[in-house]
């Protein structure tokens, strides 16, 4: 739709995996290297792992077009093959049968060791040639184990000098797992040589996505922002996929406004429209959050964007301005004036070990989660220093507990409740808690 729109000659974010395409990061560059040298070397099992959609079919495609004419290749797409099956589309790629034998002629009623013994005899005739054959197999954590095992067995097929078959497993990263199981030991004993895709990081997404611009034919007609660029290696923690989606939505939102200039509004509301959300909200959704919280949580999320939407709240989440005078290691984020509740998000005791790392990762988590932070230190009367974080500024006490429900959805572990905001302004407490907030055995939130 928006293709000649911006020059290009076909659609620079698609999710075929087009060997073309092939962004060679440090990572995928180094996997490719690593197979051809595996291939040259004659390697026995070669493992190659990723996370979904980091690339993994397009490096195999890409491996296929580099390899030379005397190595034979299979690629196998589909690992839901029964052993026979396996073999049978081994033969095929390998140009020794073809499609209508399989389906119809001798190959169709051939047993497992005839089309075995067929592929030795063909692998064997390969050696007075100088050839070789390489088998690569996609989506390898989808194997049963009776094919991995029959795989195994194919790998035996060797001369006294060299194996006569090399073999490629690709996979997800719960492969490598599955090739440790104490039935999969002989297998995993002949694997040479193993690799793990990385996702990219902030300077790849944006070398990723003028890779692909120009690949497109397009890349001087269109540009996205730096700030842009930034957002979708949040939301997409650098997975290629999930970048190929968003900026293919915010290259059509691009074109329904007709600019050439990809601007984060753009790309959040692709997120959005996608249903791609930051990586840090995943991660507290999911439980997985473990800050040793010793605090009582007043959350005051955003009220707003709830009446315009997620689009809008993920705009602000990564748009937002925020004063800061630095006196600290954080910045001293003060709240405004005029804002009579707050959300004390935690407090930390400043001389605590992880106290910095603390406060930057709940920060880093509330930012991200659509929150303006804020700062406020105070002494106890004990003594003790505590650095509080604060998320929000507002006159609403409905919309603060509506966003307290909201925040305590997305990380049931916090404890969030409304406090008023000259509580928080104070600099020096007794032992006695903030309103609303209870005394607790395993501290006090001061």
């Amino acid at each position: 739709m928006y293709e000649s729109y911006y020059g290009f000659v076909e659609k620079p974010f698609s999710l075929t995996p087009d060997p073309k395409f092939l962004f060679r990061s440090p990572s995928h560059a180094g996997a490719f290297e690593l197979l051809q040298y595996a291939i040259r070397r004659r390697e026995g099992f070669i493992v190659i792992t990723g996370d979904i959609g980091t690339g993994k079919t397009t490096l195999c495609r890409a491996l296929l077009e580099e390899i030379d004419r005397s190595t034979y290749t299979a690629l196998v797409l589909n690992p839901f093959l029964s052993e026979e099956d396996l073999i049978k589309r081994i033969l095929q790629d390998f140009g020794v049968v073809g499609r209508d034998e399989i389906k119809r002629g001798a190959a169709s009623r051939a047993s497992k060791q005839e089309l075995i013994d067929t592929l030795y005899d063909f692998l064997l005739g390969l050696v007075p040639l100088k050839a070789s054959a390489v088998l690569i197999i996609d989506e390898a954590q989808n194997l049963p184990l009776s094919v991995l095992e029959q795989i195994r067995i194919l790998s035996n097929l060797e001369t006294d000098k060299a194996k006569l078959l090399q073999i490629i497993l690709v996979g997800q990263l719960n492969l490598q797992t599955l090739l440790r199981s104490p039935e999969l030991r002989q297998l995993d004993q002949r694997v040479s040589i193993r690799y793990q895709l990385d996702p990219l990081d902030r300077e790849g997404v944006a070398g990723y996505v003028a890779h692909r611009l120009a690949i497109a034919g397009g890349s001087g007609a269109v540009s996205f922002t730096t700030r842009a660029l930034e957002i979708v290696h949040s939301l997409t923690n650098g997975i290629p996929r999930l970048i190929n989606l968003i900026c293919d939505r915010a290259l059509l939102s691009g074109f329904s406004v007709r600019t050439n200039r990809i601007t984060p509004e753009m790309v959040i509301q692709a997120a959005e429209s996608l249903d791609v959300q930051p990586s840090s909200w995943r991660r507290f959704a999911s439980g997985a959050w473990r800050a040793p919280l010793v605090a009582a949580v007043a959350v005051v999320l955003l009220a707003s964007a709830l009446a315009v939407g997620g689009g809008a709240l993920l705009y602000r989440m990564y748009t937002r301005e925020s004063t800061v005078d630095v006196t600290d290691g954080h910045g001293s984020r003060r709240l405004p004036d005029d804002a009579s509740l707050t959300i004390l998000v935690a407090a930390y005791p400043v001389t605590a070990a992880r106290s910095d790392e603390d406060v930057r990762t709940m920060t880093e988590w509330l930012e991200a989660s659509g929150f303006r932070v804020y700062y406020s230190e105070i002494d106890r009367a004990s003594g003790e220093r505590w650095r509080r974080v604060l998320a929000g500024a507002y006159n609403d006490v409905r919309a603060a507990r509506l966003d307290v429900d909201r925040l305590k959805r997305a990380a049931p572990s916090l404890d969030a409740r409304v406090v008023p905001a000259e509580t928080v302004r104070r600099s020096v407490v007794t032992a006695v808690a903030l309103p609303e907030i209870a005394l607790r055995p395993a501290g006090i939130v001061p």
